[in-house]
């Protein structure tokens, strides 16, 4: 009896150390800031969107999770002008074609394993959530102080975003936009 309780008291106070180690960081969602490119035959277009809320989760200095919503109605055009076609865009982004905002009014991201390479560098993979379709995405985040960035490349084809994509119509010509799109999340926390 007397070893079990030894060995009880020394669960509960591993336990407590390792809980009292893990961390959960929200972001700073004023700071943080996605920024995206979609790239076409003729051109490309770029621009932001806007956290609607996140975190980061860490146990002592190390990455160990993390999930975020954004908030799509936010989508920006920074490359063009307004008058310019920027709202035209923005509109056609936000219509069923692309991500159907007023229907899915959020994106998210669950990270669902981390993995430490170096120097504050991981290999996460995580579920993306678009248009209430979740797939799984692979990406490197670096984590240096409060701040952590990353670079992301999505198929948009894997969400039934497929407007105007080659991989689906023919005979598109120079109207061809290609399926995957560029992410560059800059994190702070």
């Amino acid at each position: 009896m007397k070893n079990f309780k030894t060995i009880a008291l020394a669960f509960v106070a591993f336990t407590a150390t390792t809980l009292a180690s893990a961390q959960t960081k929200k972001i700073d969602t004023s700071k943080s800031n996605i920024t995206w490119v979609g790239k076409k035959v003729t051109g490309s277009h770029e621009g932001n969107i806007k956290f609607k809320e996140g975190a980061l989760e860490f146990k002592g200095t190390k990455l160990t999770g993390g999930n975020f919503v954004v908030n799509m109605a936010s989508i920006d055009v920074t490359d063009l002008k307004s008058g310019a076609g920027k709202e035209k865009l923005e509109g056609h982004l936000k219509s069923e074609d692309f991500f159907g905002t007023e229907k899915f009014p959020t994106g998210t991201l669950v990270f669902t394993k981390v993995a430490a390479k170096q120097n504050g560098m991981y290999t996460v993979t995580g579920d993306l959530t678009l248009k209430g379709i979740t797939k799984p995405v692979t990406f490197d985040m670096v984590v240096n102080g409060s701040k952590a960035t990353s670079a992301l490349v999505v198929d948009r084809t894997k969400y039934d975003i497929k407007y105007n994509s080659g991989s689906f119509f023919d005979s598109l010509g120079d109207k061809v936009i290609y399926d995957n799109f560029d992410l560059a999340v800059e994190l702070t926390f």
